[in-house]
């Protein structure tokens, strides 16, 4: 791949992209609240400053209670309006309103309603509001005008920035973070899945508390701070927000130590693979890819499938068998997306530690993506951050073919010519990408010669099993074998060998 077809690649899509939907109802509002002498400072700032005000609306594109102690509750969705701030320093208009379109299919897999997405154009968020109190107004206005219940902000937002945009608007204010871990309680099925999530929630739910703060922060109640305390030091006691700390602190320690316990049992599953030497196949990919689709059609299983965002959550071990005989596994895990919270992340370290343990990692890209790039990218990024992974050989997969034109599908072959491009919907290439998957399978290490006697079969059917058999002979007393297996098998092998 040359970095000249990347950028086109790039350029192609990015044209696409800004004649898309939010480009056609492009409305640009100018805020010329700055003196005009600051243009003098400097070109590049003064431009953004001008043109920071660029709200995009889309229509079609959120029901919150108020809020009291606890700024993140279980969330329910209905009408939402998108709010998000792009800089010419993090990227490019288009890829902003990729990452709003996206925001918009997690708000409508979390239960939502988008009534309007809105872009601004400004060097940095606003340290107080996010977008500035003039457009923190307008957005305020335009929440009124839609009936909308929630504003979702497609970025990580401070408490204080969350608590002053919510005065203004006067609607509930979420930010990304949030929308995923509503999407994975919704989804999350299993005991250790639910643990997991409800252990990123609490993580993300302990520095949002809302109170009466430090003012009466551990303040001795009544007369126990004696004569000697002063002014200010007789209060009521330990405050509400303290005691939700202290308990939510106090459940995130007995969830990490319920986590803990559930891995001897996730070792026990492991444990047997890798005691027959099975070989597994790590499936990852950005969300909503065709993961759960594909290993369907690799393995002939019947896992869930759904169009929609962060479906499976719990990893799934579907077993497959080669040409030759031989059987492994393909690991199904949970979906990847950019920005994924970092409490996620760890919480699901447990989940993602199945990627570091498999002998070959099957990257599957959703084909007819509008920047199947940018998602490549942001598993990488993940990939990068689990211990071990990357030094496991991969197989990249452009999935959805069915869904593509002849001039993605050449752009596609050109830059990633080793890749496979698939359909898991009309089993296009399929067939191609399982015979490479067989290939690349690790070949167990250890070459064994032996003379097997016909009342041992199990063992040769092990060895088609687990291993490799590159010679087989009948004889009067028994089968003659020379195969490849590990260790263990070995072992068995030369114990039972009657030469």
């Amino acid at each position: 791949m040359t970095q000249q077809s990347t950028q086109q690649f790039r350029s192609d899509n990015d044209v696409n992209t800004a004649t898309g939907v939010l480009a056609d109802r492009c409305e640009v509002l100018l805020d010329r609240s700055y003196d005009i002498t600051d243009a003098d400072q400097g070109g590049e700032e003064w431009a953004e400053r001008e043109s920071r005000n660029a709200l995009k609306h889309v229509a079609g594109l959120g029901e919150l209670e108020d809020v009291s102690e606890v700024e993140y509750r279980k969330i329910r969705l209905e009408r939402v309006v998108l709010v998000g701030v792009w800089s010419s320093a993090t990227g490019t208009q288009a890829q902003a309103e990729e990452s709003l379109r996206e925001l918009a299919e997690l708000a409508h897999t979390a239960g939502a309603e988008v009534c309007d997405g809105m872009l601004q154009h400004r060097i940095k968020p606003d340290a107080a509001t996010y977008i500035g109190s003039g457009k923190a107004k307008e957005l305020a206005r335009i929440v009124a005008q839609h009936e909308a219940d929630t504003i979702i902000v497609d970025d990580d937002l401070a408490p204080s920035q969350r608590r002053a945009l919510e005065d203004v608007a006067k609607v509930k204010v979420v930010d990304r973070t949030a929308v995923i871990l509503d999407i994975f309680a919704q989804h999350a099925t299993s005991r250790e899945g639910k643990a997991q999530v409800e252990l990123a929630q609490l993580q993300y739910m302990l520095p949002r508390l809302r109170g009466w703060g430090a003012a009466l922060s551990r303040q001795a109640g009544g007369q126990a701070a004696g004569a000697d305390g002063g002014i200010g030091s007789r209060g009521p006691g330990e405050t509400q927000i303290e005691l939700d700390r202290r308990v939510i602190r106090t459940r995130i320690a007995r969830l990490r130590r319920q986590i803990a316990r559930m891995a001897p049992a996730r070792e026990v599953k492991r444990g047997s693979r890798r005691r027959y030497g099975l070989p597994t196949i790590a499936v990852v990919g950005y969300t909503n890819a065709g993961k759960s689709s594909l290993t369907n059609r690799l393995t002939g299983s019947n896992e869930l499938v759904e169009n929609a965002l962060f479906a499976t959550l719990d990893t799934a071990v579907r077993s497959a068998r080669a040409k030759d005989g031989r059987a492994y596994a393909y690991v199904d895990t949970v979906g990847f997306v950019r920005r994924l919270p970092t409490q996620l992340v760890e919480a699901f370290k447990s989940t993602l530690e199945e990627v570091a343990q498999s002998d070959l990692i099957a990257h599957v890209v959703d084909a007819s993506y509008g920047d199947p790039l940018a998602q490549i990218d942001a598993v990488n990024e993940v990939l990068a951050d689990i211990k071990g992974a990357q030094d496991i050989p991969r197989v990249l997969v452009f999935n959805k073919a069915d869904r593509i034109d002849d001039a993605t599908r050449s752009r596609l072959a050109s830059l990633y010519p080793q890749a496979h491009i698939v359909s898991s919907l009309s089993g296009e290439g399929v067939d191609a990408l399982r015979d490479e998957i067989e290939e690349r399978l690790p070949v167990p290490d250890v070459r064994v010669q032996a003379v097997l006697p016909y009342a041992q079969g199990s063992l040769l059917s092990r060895i088609r099993e687990y291993g490799k058999l590159e010679e087989s002979e009948y004889r009067d007393d028994g089968v003659r074998i020379v195969a490849r297996v590990d260790s263990r098998l070995a072992s068995q092998l030369v114990d039972a060998s009657i030469e």
